[in-house]
């Protein structure tokens, strides 16, 4: 736990720097996640090494179930991403999950929930779908149309799942 609660600082420390740099006024945290695989177990944003620290039973038992039973004995430690994604009339916390083939976008679907904040995972019980329809091709943005407009927000997501998908060849490699 001090080598977790170290790393956790250390990422902290880095995102915060990073923050101040780009004039971000939110509070950097990381999340905390079994790298066995999750469905959404064992899975906690942190925003202070303390907090792993100073966690109680039920913390530490949610903490070390995984995916089939698994016990969890290595853990990831990443950047938590604010989501400001909303979604319906009651504006509930969506993120978009993009599907690829090869180096292709070819669809996806927001994930939603209506009781998550933007700063919490929102693969968690309450949590729906809603499909995230390509009507129109996203290979290009349209620089005449606000930046928020359904192809220049879905180009942006294509990015950065090709961002993504090179990143992760990279890891491979």
């Amino acid at each position: 736990m001090e080598c977790l609660a170290r790393n956790v600082n250390t990422l902290l420390t880095a995102i915060q720097n990073k923050y101040d740099q780009y004039g971000i006024d939110r509070e950097p945290f990381v999340v905390v996640k079994a790298d066995s695989g999750t469905y959404g177990m064992g899975i906690m944003m942190v925003k202070s090494a303390d907090e792993l620290l100073n966690l109680n039973r039920k913390q530490r038992t949610k903490m070390s179930s995984a995916k089939e039973g698994l016990v969890v004995d290595n853990v990831l430690v990443q950047e938590g991403v604010y989501t400001f994604e909303t979604l319906g009339d009651d504006q509930a916390v969506a993120e978009p999950v993009i599907y690829m083939m090869d180096h292709f976008v070819i669809g996806g679907f927001y994930r939603v929930h209506t009781g998550r904040g933007i700063d919490e995972n929102l693969n968690a019980p309450g949590m729906h779908f809603e499909p995230l329809a390509f009507a129109q091709s996203c290979i290009t943005p349209d620089k005449f149309d606000k930046p928020d407009a359904e192809p220049n927000r879905f180009y942006a997501y294509g990015v950065i799942a090709r961002l993504a998908l090179l990143a992760a060849a990279r890891e491979l490699a």
